[in-house]
């Protein structure tokens, strides 16, 4: 146990209401640091001071007295009996306000600017051109057929295998015809 875990634990350990581990553990701590010891023994000795006062009884006059006093007061509200404070706005009260109002504004310019559409001169102009498509063996009607048919996955797996040869042909086809 360290002595910030003994200090929070002290209030119940003087109260004797932590179980029988804890209040083991907080001793054996008391018996090894001397700095919580003496914490202990200060606050042990406030308590035995302030039980062994003698106990505050008002005169026996004193209910008497007090229903007499309200009496002469009247029938006031406690709120009546004190003085409303006039508003009085406060420099650090304006300067919150200012501030929240120019954070607010500052959020709706920079959404604003964020949301807003881009103007028409920075967007780049985009030409597409359509290519010629190219006839390929893999959507051959041979395997178009096979795939109702249930036949299993041997189509799959030649158009797979093709496939790299096919795109490969198609570039280089494309690059020698356009030169």
């Amino acid at each position: 146990m360290d002595c910030r875990e003994f200090r929070n634990k002290h209030v119940a350990f003087v109260d004797d209401l932590l179980p029988a581990v804890e209040m083991d553990a907080m001793e054996r701590h008391l018996s090894l640091c001397s700095r919580c010891s003496r914490h202990n023994t200060a606050i042990r000795r406030s308590l035995l001071i302030v039980h062994n006062l003698p106990r505050i009884e008002p005169s026996p006059e004193f209910m008497a007295r007090l229903n007499a006093r309200l009496e002469h007061l009247g029938p006031m509200s406690r709120v009546d009996l004190v003085a409303p404070r006039p508003y009085l706005s406060s420099v650090g009260a304006v300067a919150a306000l200012a501030a929240g109002i120019f954070a607010v504004a500052y959020m709706a310019v920079e959404t604003t600017r964020y949301y807003a559409p881009q103007s028409e001169a920075s967007v780049v102009p985009v030409a597409a051109s359509a290519t010629e498509l190219v006839p390929s063996s893999v959507g051959s009607g041979a395997f178009v057929a096979s795939v109702p048919t249930g036949i299993p996955v041997w189509p799959a797996v030649l158009m797979a295998g093709e496939a790299p040869m096919h795109f490969a042909t198609l570039d280089f086809h494309e690059n020698n015809t356009t030169r």
